[in-house]
């Protein structure tokens, strides 16, 4: 047998997973910030509840892990998280007050192209909110990603759009609702394509070359020449999408949110599920090509798993824990990322020891307790080699005149902490 990984899916050793912990509670504590609650969901999905939105032809569903459980059930590995939330809200929606905010940061699944920062198996980081309609909260979820971004040290544009102009464009030019969405995937890939290829894509959805050229003029279009062009448009999707787009940037300019932000006629994000405007981030730095996060609005998708006749308006955005780690580990700063507080070195004192650093962990302090007996010597070593930044060397003597002595690694300092007063290390752990 050969030991090894499946492909696109890793180990981490301790010093890369806690870069990648690190990145999930900048999330983790940005998302509580703006009033979102956590929730945890299945990994194994009934496959038609995964397929459900998508044609045949759709790449996601080439990406779905398929299995069959002892019972025959057709299942699937969730390749995202928004589908199982939409069935999270279907069941619940009766013990869940609305608007409803949650966040979820677990692993997915895709079974597709492995490349740097694109997984098989990967960890999302979803915020997502229920029972809002409007460019208010999406402007809020941008802002999210800015913030989040902003902590991390990481420089980001946020690319959107709007579904609703895309079909409406689409269907201007070639007025077939059937080939929607095979165009909208051509579309999509605008920027990765040249001319001729978009061209003979369209031809082989016997789509002229007048009109492929048609719709590669529009989708090169910024929102102005849009609206400008499509002034007196009585195509109720392309005035939709006008005016979903001209709320947002409206909005995102009065936050001071639109120098992060450009607006991308050609971006349509795979998922058919969206509805409206669709949001995707990009490493400004251009180290990764492939977009570190994404969403969009999704109102059809909750309603339809409910369908008790009310309508559920969700949007929601993702961050990608894989992309942005790659972006990190690059970075010489969080080198020194360090989740022990306290190294405790005891001299023949062992369990004494043991009693004091449990005594400290009591206070939200993480504590390593030397258990090796080592020498002194070698014990500070470690210390300095793993970026701990307090010690505390106990003997005899410090239990005898019940005080220790805790030392910055960094600085050098030494303080002294009576025994009797062992909570008074918070003064210096921070």
């Amino acid at each position: 047998m050969k030991i090894r990984n499946v492909k696109g899916c890793y180990d981490f050793l301790p010093k890369e997973q806690k870069i990648r912990n690190y990145i999930n509670n900048i999330l983790k504590n940005t998302f509580e910030e703006y009033g979102y609650s956590s929730i945890e969901t299945p990994i194994l999905c009934y496959y038609d509840m995964l397929s459900d939105k998508y044609n045949e032809e759709n790449d996601i569903l080439k990406e779905i892990y398929k299995l069959k459980d002892q019972g025959e059930r057709v299942l699937g590995l969730r390749y995202d998280l928004t589908v199982p939330f939409a069935k999270f809200i279907a069941l619940n929606k009766n013990t869940l007050k609305f608007p409803f905010k949650r966040y979820e940061i677990s692993k997915v699944f895709r079974d597709g192209p492995v490349k740097t920062g694109r997984d098989r198996e990967f960890t999302q980081c979803d915020v997502d909110v229920v029972g809002l309609p409007g460019e208010n909260i999406e402007a809020e979820l941008l802002s999210i990603y800015v913030n989040a971004f902003n902590k991390m040290n990481i420089d980001i544009i946020i690319q959107y759009n709007s579904r609703n102009l895309m079909r409406g464009l689409v269907l201007e030019v070639i007025k077939d609702e059937e080939k929607i969405s095979s165009a909208i995937t051509i579309i999509d890939k605008i920027n990765k394509i040249t001319k001729e290829e978009f061209i003979n894509y369209f031809k082989e959805l016997n789509i002229s070359k007048d009109k492929a050229e048609k719709l590669l003029n529009y989708f090169k279009l910024d929102l102005v020449s849009l609206k400008k062009l499509f002034d007196k448009t009585e195509n109720p999707l392309i005035i939709q999408g006008l005016q979903e787009l001209s709320d947002l940037s409206n909005k995102l300019k009065e936050l001071n949110l639109d120098k992060y932000c450009i607006f991308t006629p050609s971006l349509a994000r795979g998922q058919e599920y969206y509805t409206g405007n669709v949001f995707e981030v990009y490493d400004k730095s251009g180290y990764l090509t492939s977009s570190i996060g994404g969403g969009g609005r999704y109102d059809n998708m909750i309603t339809d798993f409910i369908n008790d006749g009310n309508r559920y308006p969700a949007v929601g955005v993702s961050f990608g824990l894989s992309s942005i780690y790659e972006l990190l580990r690059k970075k010489d700063n969080l080198e020194n990322i360090n989740d022990i507080d306290l190294y405790i070195i005891p001299i023949e004192t062992f369990t004494e020891s043991f009693k004091i650093a449990n005594t400290i962990r009591s206070l939200g302090i993480n504590v390593l307790l030397e258990l090796e007996n080592k020498k002194l010597k070698k014990c500070l070593e470690q210390a300095d080699k793993e970026n701990i930044p307090y010690t505390i060397v106990i003997g005899t003597k410090e239990l005898e005149e019940r005080k220790i002595t805790l030392r910055n690694m960094k600085t050098k300092e030494n303080f002294v902490i009576s025994l009797d007063e062992l909570s008074s290390i918070k003064n210096y752990i921070k």
